[in-house]
């Protein structure tokens, strides 16, 4: 099929909702009563085909990126597919660069200019028959390179040195796809979310263990004396060998973070994720200076909302971890630049991926930067999560603690139509009776 013969006529946009806090999951000190959500964009073309993407949320403020992908998807409906794949960073500049909306800068802005850049390359994908992943693998070092807004991150990575880290790994390109397709990026999952029991976390480890997970996470940051009991819980429930992670959702001061930190020593920990805010990259210098003789590293990136962000964060070596999150930023182009400076500065990427449909974008990154910018699966953890796969047509698979290669054409994101039915907010048959109660719930929790 020509990509010059598909052309973009519409756009359906989804403020899809799940009652997760009704059974506390996804909790953590900052969103007590998180709702997992997702703002779905489906661009519509007169081929048939559909381009799909999302831009995951906590509840309340998904209608926000609605407005937002609603506004944008003017910029694209009428083009034919090939106009906007031909030169990705041109659409990327007409929708980051717009002289009047770029005034809003990061956030809703990036996250809805993302929605429509990574349905256009869903849209892309399936006219060419590819996963995602194979896709990205299948680029030209080049034609990678000038998708990449430049301006503000030479100062880390030139053009020059993204292209020859892709060049040097274009020989074991075959290899590399062979070895990931038997077995894909390794994974994690979070089994301590705060608002567990005991018993509801060891439960979550079993069932883990079962399908080959050695690495695993927990929520800390409200009360130190519970959180180590916490750890020391888990630690002994996985055992000295497994890999054990805390994430405290950028819940702390500096000063507070160290405090908090310092009773982690004694557990062996592979990270400290987001232990303060999300932007504060001299906090992470000093934290990972203060912390430089512990077995763990600073990790950071899942709310970091451009590559300038992580530019500053990678060449500062202030994490140890880069977490990139597939729909913080704004679509493929900034995680082409954002994996290939971690890429020169030997910072392994391990995606975030907590979230409705969340995995099935992350695991095509974790292919992508396995077989062709790291080119090595040695140091990176891709995280997985444990409920609501049964939402998409194509869930993601786990074999032996890891991916399973994706086959579907695309990301994936195509959701089963009565799930959608159900769960669209506030009219699906969960909200009706109660959306209204669910904002006033929301609201309250917000004041405590």
């Amino acid at each position: 099929m020509s990509l010059k013969s598909i052309k973009i006529t519409g756009a359906e946009i989804i403020d899809l909702r799940i009652p997760t806090s009704d059974q506390m999951l996804g909790s953590d000190p900052f969103h007590k009563m998180p709702d997992y959500s997702s703002a779905v964009l489906h661009l519509k073309t007169d081929s048939g085909l559909k381009g799909v993407s999302i831009v995951f949320t906590v509840g309340a403020g998904t209608d926000w990126i609605c407005h937002g992908i609603q506004d944008l998807c003017q910029l694209v409906i009428g083009a034919d597919l090939e106009s906007l794949t031909e030169s990705p960073i041109t659409l990327y500049q007409r929708l980051i660069d717009h002289h009047q909306l770029r005034w809003l800068h990061d956030g809703v802005f990036r996250m809805a200019a993302g929605a429509i850049l990574n349905a256009v390359f869903d849209l892309w994908a399936k006219a060419v028959r590819k996963p995602m992943w194979k896709l990205l693998v299948d680029l030209e070092p080049e034609f990678v390179v000038d998708c990449i807004d430049w301006r503000n991150i030479q100062d880390a990575l030139t053009p020059e040195e993204a292209l020859e880290i892709l060049q040097r790994n274009r020989p074991a390109l075959g290899r590399r796809q062979s070895d990931m397709q038997v077995q894909g990026p390794k994974a994690y999952c979070t089994a301590g979310w705060l608002g567990l029991s005991d018993q509801q976390i060891l439960e979550t480890i079993q069932n883990l263990q079962k399908q080959g997970f050695d690495s695993f996470k927990l929520k800390v940051g409200r009360d130190s004396e519970q959180d180590v009991e916490r750890i020391r819980f888990m630690r002994d429930a996985i055992g000295p060998d497994c890999n054990l992670m805390v994430d405290a959702n950028q819940y702390w001061g500096l000063e507070e973070a160290k405090r908090h930190i310092k009773r982690y020593l004694p557990f062996g920990l592979k990270w400290i994720e987001e232990p303060i805010a999300r932007d504060d990259v001299l906090g992470y210098v000093e934290l990972a200076e203060t912390f430089k003789s512990a077995s763990f590293g600073m990790a950071c990136g899942e709310h970091a909302a451009s590559p300038v962000i992580f530019k500053q964060l990678l060449k500062s070596r202030a994490i140890k971890y880069c977490q990139i999150d597939a729909v913080r930023v704004a679509g493929v182009n900034d995680i082409m630049a954002i994996v290939l400076m971690a890429a020169k500065y030997e910072i392994p990427i391990c995606p975030h991926g907590g979230g409705i449909a969340l995995c099935n974008m992350i695991s095509h990154y974790g292919m992508w930067d396995q077989i062709a910018v790291a080119g090595h699966s040695e140091t990176q953890l891709v995280e997985y999560i444990d409920f609501l796969q049964d939402a998409v047509e194509q869930p993601v698979k786990i074999q032996d603690g890891c991916y399973v290669a994706p086959t579907a054409h695309g990301w994936g994101l195509e959701f089963h139509p009565e799930f959608i039915e159900r769960h669209r907010f506030p009219n699906g048959e969960v909200w009706k009776d109660r959306a209204a109660n669910r904002k006033g719930a929301a609201f309250e929790v917000a004041l405590k």
